[in-house]
């Protein structure tokens, strides 16, 4: 491994930047040690690395399966990686609500990793929230009611449709626990998100809607986030079970070009 990595908290209850490394040139040492840093900081931002799709595939595959995005066509020879393009005349940003990825799916994504090519010089960035610190913040009545519930995930949700022009309906969903154990920390989390969360199973949306709501309020708190500053040869790698993220949406008039690729994950219990 080598030792010349520093890891930086910052402070935060969420995120490390990891420095000294080169992604294209990972031994299983490291590979060991990125993976306990993201179970203990839940992401890991990385700068000026020089990445494609080929060798972002590569990288993926170090710390997972790399999965197709279901609503997204990848690149030619690399399917599981895509290219999410947002161009000057563009006024929606894709994925442009809180959320967790693919909850929709019965088994969603464990992680994704994402590329900044092409950055705008202001905007784009990207807050990423705690769920463990979330869940930890409500009262113990509210608790113990969250872990008697299951959750209703849809991909064709309004609060999300809106951010994916264009896309074909899949009609995919899946039932969750609210409050889902992490199968690598073993603690107990929040597992709702805006996106794609539409009810509590047994009950109406209006019925679920208070509840909800305040919990989608909860998770939009900053002190349980931090929001990371992209540049061009950024990378983010994050646990999908155990964070929410939320692009911002504030370079009107600008080109930007990200590669993506998720990793799959498993049940949640």
């Amino acid at each position: 491994m080598n030792n010349d990595y520093q890891l930086d908290q910052e402070g935060r209850l969420i995120g490390a930047t990891i420095s000294g490394i080169d992604l294209n040139n990972l031994d299983s040492e490291t590979v060991d040690f990125l993976l306990n840093a993201l179970s203990e900081h839940l992401v890991l931002f990385f700068r000026n690395q020089s990445l494609d799709p080929s060798s972002l595939f590569t990288l993926a595959s170090k710390f997972g399966i790399p999965a197709p995005y279901p609503f997204v066509k990848g690149v030619p020879d690399f399917p599981e990686v895509v290219e999410v393009i947002k161009r000057p005349e563009d006024t929606l940003n894709f994925g442009g609500v809180w959320h967790s990825d693919t909850t929709y799916m019965e088994t969603p994504a464990m992680g994704a990793l994402l590329y900044g090519v092409d950055i705008p010089k202001i905007g784009g960035d990207t807050i990423f929230t705690n769920m463990y610190r979330v869940f930890d913040s409500l009262s113990t009545g509210m608790q113990s009611l969250l872990r008697t519930l299951m959750a209703i995930n849809d991909a064709d949700n309004e609060a999300i449709r809106a951010t994916r022009p264009g896309s074909t309906n899949k009609g995919l969903h899946a039932t969750h626990p609210v409050v889902r154990t992490h199968p690598v920390t073993k603690k107990s989390l929040l597992y709702i998100n805006k996106a794609h969360t539409t009810r509590f199973e047994g009950m109406s949306e209006r019925d679920s809607a208070p509840i909800l709501d305040f919990l989608f309020e909860r998770i939009m708190q900053p002190e349980f986030s931090c929001r990371f500053q992209w540049q061009p040869g950024s990378l983010a790698f994050w646990d999908n079970r155990s964070c929410q993220h939320y692009p911002l949406n504030d370079y009107q008039g600008e080109f930007r070009k990200m590669l993506r690729v998720s990793l799959a994950g498993d049940k949640p219990h």
